[in-house]
Formats: C-alpha cells, structure tokens, sequence
C-alpha cells in the first residue's frame, strides 16, 4: 500500500541519498508531444536540499529534452527504486527549474555537492516537490550494484570548457528539443 509524506525527511532522505541510480520523467505540453525518462546515476551528483527540495547535476549529452520540458511547463517527476533491500519505490512529483551556469545560484548549488561536480557540467536541476510518496516495489527485480561507470565523466574531462560549449551547441537536440521547444540556452556560458 503506497503512502504519501509532507517532508522528504528521516528515512525517505537516507533512502534516496543511498540510491546508486535514479529516473526524470518529463513531458510537453503538447499532446503529441514526447514523453521523457531519463536514468541519472553518477555518484554523489544529487541530494536532498530541504524537506521539500531535492537537485540534482545535469551533465552534457547529445539531448536536452529534461531541460526543455522543465523551461516549458516545469513538471517533473523522479523516481528511485531499492534494487537491492528492502523493496521500496520513492516518488517526488513537483516543479523543476534547471538552473544554468550564468544564474548566480548556480555557483553555491554547484558547491554542495563537492567532489561530484566534474567536466561536462551544463545546469543545477532544483525540484520542488508537490507530492512525495513511496509504494512497496514488490515487483522491482533485485540487482547488485558494482559501481559507477567512469566512460562520461572520462570523455568530457578530456575536453576544454570550450570545447565542451562547442560540443553542445554541435548537438541537434541541445538547443532545442526533439518537439522544437527550446532546450539549452547557447552559447554556453563559461565556467
């Protein structure tokens, strides 16, 4: 039987903080438009801001479409599951806002999760949720974690800051999404 909280607080915090993985889900405002899930997993890059906030790192990739949604209509909903554990399955349903390197938060949100920020950085994710709730996850398979994969955080740490923003502004869908909403806002600022 599902539950749902006011607070992201006690073991719902421990629990999301000790998950290796997490999933964006997004959507336009179009009915035809596409809906996006997006896995999240490098260690270390989201936390738990307030009872009622999480952020997470949102890195370069080849889309942008999290980022377009959230400018759009800023609906988001995340989702973590136990895959090793007690079976647990934890929602926050809220608003986003991607915070971009030119906005002066993006410096002290970047700063609280230390040594996870890395090369390839392009905007702070900020939710706030609206509903919080968890169900059993009876149904989610038992995996075993063996750790991060490091093929990412290598392949932008062999590229400049500006090679980066001209790696970005080279992709189809960063700028806008696969819908044409506009997505990342080019050119990239520096770091």
């Amino acid at each position: 039987m599902g539950k749902t909280y006011d607070r992201i607080e006690g073991r719902l915090k421990e629990f999301i903080e000790a998950q290796p993985v997490f999933f964006t889900a997004t959507a336009p405002l179009a009915a035809d438009g596409h809906v996006n899930v997006s896995p999240k997993g490098r260690s270390g890059t989201w936390r738990v801001l307030d009872e009622r906030r999480v952020a997470y790192l949102d890195f370069g990739g080849s889309h942008a479409e999290t980022i377009s949604h959230l400018r759009e209509n800023g609906r988001i909903t995340l989702m973590w599951c136990a895959f090793e554990g007690p079976p647990n399955v934890v929602r926050v349903h809220g608003t986003g806002e991607p915070v971009f390197r030119d906005d002066p938060r993006f410096a002290e949100l970047v700063a609280g999760f230390g040594e996870a920020d890395g090369p390839g950085l392009r905007a702070v994710v900020v939710v706030t949720a609206k509903l919080i709730s968890d169900t059993c996850g009876f149904a989610v398979p038992l995996m075993d974690y063996r750790g991060d994969r490091t093929l990412h955080v290598e392949h932008f740490a062999r590229r400049s800051d500006e090679e980066f923003a001209a790696y970005c502004a080279g992709k189809r869908y960063n700028e806008v999404s696969i819908d044409g909403l506009p997505a990342l806002p080019l050119p990239l600022p520096p770091r």
